[in-house]
């Protein structure tokens, strides 16, 4: 498989260093071998969505639990969760900490992805929800400490994008 298991090892560990003990995510190719490593961890919870918007009350309620959490969804997954976003997480202040692997950027090879991935970034923009994008896996650790910190510190959702260039091996 394709999907590069050294760089979601990456991300994984940056999750477990943030005291991330709680994932929420639908099956997905980019994020296959993200969950398998959660599965395989005791000190984990994995939630297995039946629709990505569930992971938005999935991690409201970790959060009223003192329990960190992530959301790990694909980019249409995260555009079927803008209402749960909008009418609870911005709402009632809930930290939501998203990783969307950004399929339909440059190289995609599915056709059916590449809408998705053409309005991501917009509709990110519209929700006023920071995000960066995660491309290198030098960057990663860093990076999501800080979203994460950002999630905690404003009480809102903060986005992370899982580019083809990190996730995929060409």
């Amino acid at each position: 498989m394709p999907v590069s298991l050294k760089n979601s090892q990456i991300i994984y560990d940056a999750l477990k260093a943030c005291n991330i003990s709680l994932i929420s995510a639908l099956p997905e190719t980019w994020l296959v071998h993200l969950i398998r490593l959660a599965d395989e961890d005791p000190e984990m919870t994995v939630v297995r969505l039946a629709k990505e918007e569930e992971g938005v009350g999935i991690s409201a309620g970790a959060h009223l639990a003192g329990v960190k959490s992530a959301m790990l969804m694909q980019n249409h997954g995260f555009l079927a969760s803008i209402n749960g976003i909008v009418s609870l997480a911005h709402l009632y202040k809930i930290p939501l900490l998203m990783l969307i692997s950004y399929r339909g950027e440059f190289g995609e090879r599915d056709p059916w992805q590449t809408e998705g991935g053409g309005v991501t970034e917009p509709l990110l923009r519209a929700l006023r929800i920071p995000y960066v994008r995660l491309d290198d896996p030098i960057h990663v650790a860093r990076r999501i400490k800080k979203a994460q910190t950002l999630t905690e510190s404003s009480l809102k959702p903060v986005a992370l994008l899982l580019c083809r260039d990190l996730m995929w091996e060409e």
